[in-house]
């Protein structure tokens, strides 16, 4: 049986939540509700067609966007400890960008790894009638779940040394890209989570960029670029015969989608 993946949520950061919410509704066939009117925070689930939650969404105010947030989709990585870990983390070169923060679904901060990409710190707490606390965001094959993690970094080698020891990565093959570099796929147990490479645009800040899976790349396609959103590339083939996608969605926040090319 294969361990519970480190990946445990995603969340888009955005300027126009019901924006936001029409455009993936198209693309991915995600639903988000609307956010708890008890809550302080306004935040909105992004649910599957199963019913069950892949993600987040959460609108950023003037303040945030005054202080530096942009549209974009980040990952939350777990841990067992939160101060341990953001202790650990922080003597290695990661910074805080907020400090720990306790919700009912467990205790977060926001970080960047030594590089400078952006992700969440998590400690979840296991829900109600599911004792064993797996999330269910991420699944390799799995259609509208999140099924492949790719960090663009200024330092690959640094980047890997720095997720093995945090996370349990580890890279036992890599894609040669020529002069660009390497592609190393990141393998936990017997999964493979996604891959590492070099950023290939040097404006480009280090990032996170998440796939989700569609049931066409090509029809994926045609729905980012009927809703607003920008097609930066593909449909791609990749090895093992799938497609993907890279865009942005209307507000700029990157992501991309993998499935069978479909039509």
């Amino acid at each position: 049986m294969s361990a519970q993946v480190p990946f445990v949520w995603y969340e888009l950061m955005t300027t126009d939540a019901d924006g936001a919410a029409a455009f993936y509704g198209k693309v991915i066939g995600w639903t988000v509700a609307a956010s708890d009117p008890a809550s302080p925070v306004d935040y909105r689930m992004i649910a599957r067609s199963d019913g069950k939650a892949v993600g987040g969404l959460l609108p950023l105010t003037a303040e945030m966007q005054a202080g530096g947030a942009r549209p974009a989709w980040l990952p939350y990585l777990a841990v067992e400890d939160i101060d341990a870990g953001l202790a650990a983390i922080t003597a290695d070169g990661a910074k805080a960008l907020m400090p720990r923060t306790d919700i009912p679904e467990g205790s977060f901060a926001l970080v960047t790894d030594p590089q400078g990409a952006p992700f969440y710190l998590m400690k979840p707490v296991p829900p109600a009638g599911s004792p064993d606390g797996e999330s269910h965001a991420w699944k390799a094959d799995g259609v509208q779940h999140a099924r492949w993690n790719e960090l663009a970094t200024s330092d690959p080698v640094g980047a890997k040394t720095f997720y093995a020891k945090h996370f349990g990565f580890a890279f036992n093959n890599a894609m040669p890209m020529g002069d660009a570099g390497d592609y190393a796929f990141i393998d936990f147990g017997d999964q493979v989570l996604g891959a590492i490479m070099p950023v290939m645009d040097p404006a480009r800040p280090p990032s996170w960029l998440t796939y989700f899976g569609v049931p066409s790349a090509t029809a994926a396609k045609a729905a980012i670029e009927q809703s607003g959103g920008t097609v930066l590339m593909g449909p791609h083939e990749v090895p093992g015969g799938e497609w993907i996608v890279v865009g942005t969605d209307p507000q700029g926040a990157a992501f991309g989608v993998v499935g069978p090319k479909g039509e």
